[in-house]
Order: structure tokens, then sequence, then C-alpha cells
């Protein structure tokens, strides 16, 4: 086991890279918890490699800014839940071999340890230290930009197949996308601007195969498509890519029970959403990580990324000038992951004012309202959310009204995600089955 001194270091690297930097942001975490101001001397540092142990405020601090369980500090001790936080994983240095380039795809790391080393990276470093993108290949059949291009305009009509169709339809397409990604990237020759075109196109397939992956009710094999995907996103040197795989394996995490997780993921695919320079980008993970945080039962930091997300947002450029792997993001979008926030945090009045924005923000403003018809699966799982909100404030009538949109939206659309949520809801509703609009909507959706 590493001692304490590693520890250090590696966060110092991952976070500021100089001493006083590291102590500057947990002293911003510190005053903001309510324990006031902290000494930003680099000496404090040197003083807990050679023994001296943080007091309790200062440790907790230190565990807000790693997105680390507060009550694990308090049960663990120092350092036995530093050792926790940083895996001895983390602390070795390692160069992978792409994913798309491996034959056989991936054996021996398990998904949790690449996990944690992928979040090590590409929030730590940035794109600076990620594993190198494939060289000039020297062998095969010449390919170039077009070959890029033509996956990548199949994986952005996959995209809207997605939302149409749903996920049980598209699986298989993403897994023969990457598939013939990497077998060009294995047996072709190219620049190394096209080999990292296509890895970046390969690492978009795979988070393709994980979303759908996910939302077909298998988190499992999405957990490791998450994680290929991250590798080839990271080696691809692609921000966009990989800001994008880590914000959908973040849904995948939180939705599952691990939202500290995700919300170390989400803080990683933010070092890489601001090099992409697009604000709606820093907006989107923003509300990710709001959900995140909902979802862990923190409300002042979910409350926090809200607002971040509403702040980033105002400063975003019209959707058709912004990264085409954002057309499904604005402002209704946005007040849509807000409310789902809200009501995870028991607060269904405030969830119901953000449905309600969803909504309506598009009659003033061209683009922004929440496209239910584009959309429907999405519509159907807030839709039975929006109606969760109104049975938790016993607004009977009204939950109902809004269940039958959700089932009309469901309609064709294969969705584990979303037959899930009408199931949750139908459970809800029968405690009041004795109603008779309750009992007519059981009824017909029996």
């Amino acid at each position: 086991m590493s001692d304490v001194g590693d520890l250090l270091d590696y966060l110092v690297a991952h976070h500021g890279g100089k001493a006083e930097a590291f102590l500057k942001r947990i002293a911003v975490r510190h005053k903001r918890m309510g324990f006031g101001s902290l000494a930003t001397n680099k000496q404090k540092v040197h003083r807990w490699k050679t023994g001296t142990r943080p007091d309790k405020n200062t440790q907790l601090a230190i565990a807000d800014l790693l997105n680390f369980p507060l009550r694990d500090v308090v049960e663990l001790g120092w350092p036995a839940w530093l050792h926790r936080a940083v895996p001895d994983a983390l602390l070795a240095p390692r160069r992978a071999t792409p994913t798309a380039l491996k034959a056989p795809r991936k054996a021996g790391e398990t998904v949790e340890r690449r996990r944690f080393m992928i979040t090590a990276a590409v929030g730590g470093m940035a794109l600076t230290l990620a594993p190198g993108a494939p060289a000039t290949a020297s062998a095969g059949r010449r390919v170039g930009d077009g070959l890029a291009a033509l996956h990548e305009q199949r994986l952005l009509a996959l995209r809207h197949l997605d939302d149409k169709v749903g996920s049980g339809h598209v699986y298989n397409a993403a897994v023969n996308e990457f598939d013939m990604i990497a077998g060009a990237l294995r047996t072709a020759s190219y620049s190394e601007a096209t080999g990292q075109r296509l890895l970046a196109a390969a690492a978009d397939a795979q988070r393709a195969a994980g979303w759908t992956a996910y939302d077909s009710g298998h988190p499992d094999r999405a957990e490791s498509h998450f994680a290929d995907a991250s590798e080839d996103a990271l080696s691809s040197r692609d921000p966009e890519v990989l800001a994008t795989t880590l914000s959908f394996w973040a849904i995948k995490l939180y939705s599952t029970g691990a939202p500290h997780e995700a919300a170390s993921l989400v803080e990683a695919a933010k070092v890489h959403g601001r090099a992409t320079g697009s604000a709606r980008m820093l907006a989107m993970l923003h509300a990710r990580a709001c959900r995140a945080h909902a979802r862990a039962g923190d409300l002042r930091a979910s409350d926090r990324e809200a607002n971040a997300a509403l702040d980033a947002y105002s400063n975003a450029t019209p959707l058709d000038e912004d990264l085409p792997s954002l057309y499904w993001v604005n402002l209704g979008e946005i007040h849509q992951l807000l409310g789902s926030s809200a009501l995870n945090l028991g607060h269904p009045a405030r969830a119901l004012d953000h449905f309600q924005q969803a909504a309506t923000v598009g009659m003033a403003e061209l683009q922004e309202g929440y496209d239910g018809d584009s959309f429907p699966r999405g519509a159907a799982i807030y839709e039975a959310r929006a109606a969760e909100a109104h049975l938790a404030l016993d607004a009977i009538e009204q939950a109902v009204a809004v269940a039958h949109l959700a089932v009309e939206h469901m309609g064709g659309v294969n969705s584990a995600r979303g037959s899930t949520a009408l199931a949750e809801l139908r459970m809800k509703l029968w405690v009041h089955r004795g109603v008779s609009d309750v009992r007519n909507f059981l009824d017909f959706t029996a």
C-alpha cells in the first residue's frame, strides 16, 4: 500500500499542480462548507506528508473536493479513507493500447479499476497526458478523412434512430459500427490525423453501444462498453467525444446506485467540455452533475450545479452553430434535468416548476422548448416524473392526465428505462386505485 506522501503527491499533481493551488481548492470547499478560512501555506502539505493529521474539517473539505462520501471519512479515519479515495492503481504510470486496436477486445483489468484509472487520467492532466493516438499506419489499404466522415455521419444517424425508435433496435448497429472502424484501424494505412479521427469515431460507437445497452436493461454490458469508449476517446485526444462519453457513463452510474462515482466522471468531463469551447456542452455537464448530486442527496451541491448549468447556457451559441453532438441540448432539456433533480431531493413543487418551464420556454424562444415529438422516450420519462411530482402534491387528476401523455409517447419505442419509469408510476398510482380516473388508467395500461 502506498504511503500518505505518495497519495498527497498524486492529489497535488491532479488538483492544481502545486501545493498552494491544491490547498486553495481545499480552502474554497472548507469555507463553502461553513468551516471558515483555511491557511494555504505549502508547508501544510509537507506536515501532512510527514505525519501531521489534518483536522476533521479539513479532511471533510478534502473529501468534498474528491467527491468522496463524507460519512466514510468519519468512519474510516485518516489515512484509511484517503487510501480508499485514491487506490494504488491510480498511482502507477500507464500507457494503454486503444481498445479499437486490440484483438480480441479487452481482457484483464476489471471495469471498476479501469474507471478509476480513466477518471484520474482525464480529470487530472487533461489531454496533455492522454495515451497517444495510433501513429501513422504503414501497411494495408490507404484510407483518408472521407472514411472517418462517413462513420461520423452514420453515428449521428444512430443517435437520431435511438431518439425515435429506442435503444433495443440500435445496440447491434452500434456494435457493428465499432467493429468496422476497429477493422480499418487495425488493417488500413492512414495519416496520424485520420487515425485520431477514426479512433474518436470508434469511441463514439462504443459510447452508443454502452448507452443503448444500458437503456435496454443491460447495465453490466453497458459499463464495459463505456470503459472501452473512454479509453478510446482519451487516446483520440478528442475533447468533444471524451466529455460526451463520460457524461453518458455518468447517467448509468447515478441511475444504478453510484452517484459519487458519477459526479467524479462529470468533473473529469468538465475539463474536456471546456476545451470544446461550447457553453452548451458545459451547461449539459453541469446539469448532469446536478443529477448526480441529487441522487446522492446533496442539496447544496445539486443547487450549485443547477445554477451553474443555467449560467453556462446563457452564453450558448445558437443550436445550429454549436457542436453537432449537442443537437438534443436546449433550455427545455436543461430544465427537465433540473426538475428531475428537484424531484429526487424531495421538492415536487420545484420539480413541477422546472417541468413547466421546459414545456413553455419554447413559446418565447425558438428551439428552446423540450420537443417531445422528436424525443418520445425522453418525453415519456420526464412526463412520468412530472406525474410523480403531482402525486406527491396530492394532485391526482393532474397526475393521471400527465401519465396518459407518457404512455402515448412510449408507444412503439423500445426502451427498458422508459418501460421501467411507467411501471414505477403505475405502482405509485396503485395506492390511489379507489379514484375512478386512476382505476381507468391502470386498466388501460394493464
